[in-house]
């Protein structure tokens, strides 16, 4: 029999228009970190049609292999045919951990390949590590827990946020997660780097693929968290909408480069649109710097923009959670204190 712990580590490599995603190398970057602990390859599932070119950018950002799988019937995104030609080549080469983004697509696809499977998926995580697990269910010989080294411990909030919680599936393999967007960091680049290209037969022969898709209308987001260097986030102490709009104010004068984001509970009070929310249910941002206004800090939020280079928080509450990971804190109301600043910044010149 196989040893399962010996299988690969996979990182399903989302392109659409033969473009890869960004997730797709964010996943790369972790997927490296857990593959070199385990000390089995890394591979990237290449899925769609014509693409074999991309292959080499997914080397260059650390795969090992790329089992590509390419067919005309895979050009466009369709559900059944994705799931099927996964699940196959699941059954025929055995990884033992599988990592989507947390995308439209990997959202769909994952718990489809999950449950064909019979294995269990942990959605939207911020985090993922290789670690030891001892099952107090299941008991040796001499009565202690049973001990599963080297299994996928899968982090993400629950609760509404309020906890992050550790899942485990030392059982049921592979261990597959969906992963957020922007959580990951990518590794460098390495020009030149190579692999393994292994070629997959689509299996999709006499599968009947019951969507015909007619036509594809995009919708694009005029806001831009993700590319922002400075991001000014509001929460719900701006207290209004008119209050809210100073922030674009600070954003005009920090620069062009600088965008405004919010926390859920300003965009559910119609502050803002959902476009700008940051956290759990929202966008992950990396910023070099991220001044937080009237936002208290609750878990929800605060995943989405921890891991920014400099964070300053303005609050009213020295208590609140959001100056345990800012590098600054101004204790005060953001509406008198963010004015000061947008002329303080004029003043000198931006």
């Amino acid at each position: 029999m196989t040893d399962r712990t010996k299988g690969e580590v996979w990182v399903f490599a989302e392109q659409e228009d033969g473009r890869l995603s960004g997730i797709s190398f964010e996943l790369l970057g972790k997927g490296r970190e857990l593959a070199d602990r385990l000390g089995v390859p890394l591979a990237a599932v290449l899925m769609g049609s014509g693409v074999e070119s991309l292959a080499v950018g997914l080397f260059e950002h650390g795969a090992d292999t790329v089992r590509l799988v390419d067919d005309p019937e895979l050009k466009i995104y369709r559900s059944k045919a994705y799931r099927h030609s996964m699940v196959e080549l699941v059954k025929e080469i055995g990884p033992q951990i599988v990592v989507f983004g947390a995308t439209h697509i990997g959202r769909d696809l994952a718990p489809a390949v999950a449950s064909a499977l019979r294995c269990g998926l942990t959605a939207d995580c911020t985090d993922l590590r290789i670690g030891d697990y001892s099952d107090p269910k299941t008991k040796n010989a001499d009565g202690t827990p049973h001990l599963c080294k080297g299994v996928l411990l899968q982090m993400r909030p629950a609760f509404g946020g309020n906890i992050i919680a550790t899942i485990v599936n030392p059982y049921n393999w592979p261990q597959m997660a969906t992963v957020r967007e922007g959580v990951m960091k990518p590794l460098d680049r390495v020009s030149g780097r190579g692999g393994t290209l292994v070629r997959h037969p689509s299996r999709l022969e006499g599968v009947d693929i019951p969507v015909e898709v007619l036509e594809i209308v995009r919708r694009t987001s005029s806001v831009d968290l993700k590319g922002s260097p400075i991001i000014v986030a509001g929460g719900a102490g701006m207290g209004s909408k008119e209050n809210f709009a100073k922030l674009f104010d600070l954003a005009a004068a920090l620069g062009g480069s600088a965008a405004v984001g919010a926390s859920r509970a300003a965009v559910d009070l119609g502050y803002c649109e959902h476009d700008r929310q940051i956290g759990q249910t929202g966008q992950t941002v990396r910023p070099r710097l991220f001044i937080s206004c009237g936002i208290s800090g609750a878990v929800q939020h605060l995943v989405g923009m921890q891991e920014s280079a400099k964070i300053i928080a303005i609050n009213t509450d020295k208590d609140a959670p959001v100056f345990k990971v800012a590098h600054y804190g101004i204790v005060g109301d953001a509406n008198e204190i963010v004015p000061k600043m947008i002329r303080a910044i004029k003043q000198k010149g931006g």
